[in-house]
């Protein structure tokens, strides 16, 4: 363990007390309502913690936040740093060290994704199944032993994945399940890239999640992950592409998944 991962640990856990959370949830864009959703909630800034990075990306607010969602003791990440940011794909694995240092045992992890099927439009959710990492980058370059060659054959815990897909049900909201393709960004796909895409198999596209993953199952972590749909992928509809429509998309239709993992994330059996 790293001295910033101990330090980062031990901070968070004199903020936590006697709680001790299991499940972490990192917020991506469209997903931070959620934070305002826990109760009797604590905080720490990322920037008060070693090993956690800047956050430096619109909506990605650098927040830690432990709290409740009825009986369900959480942590919540809100913000993530991605690799387009600093030309590196490990700059969330000190916080998902730390993390697994405080013996969390599940990471729930949240994004926007542009969709490559017209039968899942802006405002639908996706639960995503398996990736595609097309830049083929790994936040693992240059760690040592035996441990880096991490298993992904099930990245995306089948139970937890079931269990979700329950919990939707149970509260009348659909959920797509789909392959998410990773791009590094930060400038969106051609129609050409998305064609290509498609044929590889993905059913939504986005600049994050993957790395985390890696990072996720290499700490021992089970991974779930969901993704809010912005907008349809470059060539599907004639709108110009922007963070700022991602945002907009992701206000508009935040309170849907925040309804959705709010009625998730208890029924996990972590």
């Amino acid at each position: 363990m790293s001295d910033a991962v101990a330090a980062s640990a031990a901070l968070i856990q004199q903020m936590l007390g006697l709680r001790r959370p299991r499940i972490a949830v990192l917020l991506g864009s469209g997903w931070g309502g959620f934070a305002d959703q826990l109760q009797a909630a604590v905080e720490l800034p990322y920037a008060r913690l070693p090993a956690f990075p800047g956050a430096g990306v619109g909506g990605h607010a650098g927040l830690l936040r432990a709290g409740r969602i009825a009986s369900t003791e959480l942590l919540v990440l809100a913000g993530r740093q991605h690799a387009y940011e600093t030309d590196r794909a490990d700059g969330m694995a000190g916080a998902i060290r730390t993390l697994a240092a405080l013996g969390v045992r599940t990471l729930v992890q949240t994004n926007a994704a542009g969709s490559l099927d017209a039968a899942m439009p802006p405002g639908a959710l996706m639960l995503i199944r398996d990736h595609l990492n097309i830049p083929q980058r790994s936040p693992l370059v240059g760690a040592s032993g035996d441990a880096r060659f991490v298993d992904m054959s099930a990245a995306y815990d089948p139970l937890l994945c079931a269990q979700a897909q329950q919990a939707a049900q149970r509260a009348g909201q659909a959920l797509h399940e789909g392959v998410y393709a990773w791009v590094l960004g930060p400038q969106f796909e051609t129609p050409a890239e998305i064609r290509m895409l498609r044929a590889l198999g993905a059913q939504a596209v986005g600049m994050s999640t993957v790395p985390e993953t890696i990072l996720a199952r290499h700490a021992g972590l089970r991974v779930l992950a969901l993704s809010l749909i912005t907008n349809l992928a470059a060539g599907m509809e004639a709108k110009a592409l922007s963070h700022a429509h991602t945002l907009a998309t992701g206000q508009a239709a935040g309170a849907g998944a925040v309804a959705l993992l709010a009625a998730v994330l208890p029924a996990l059996q972590v």
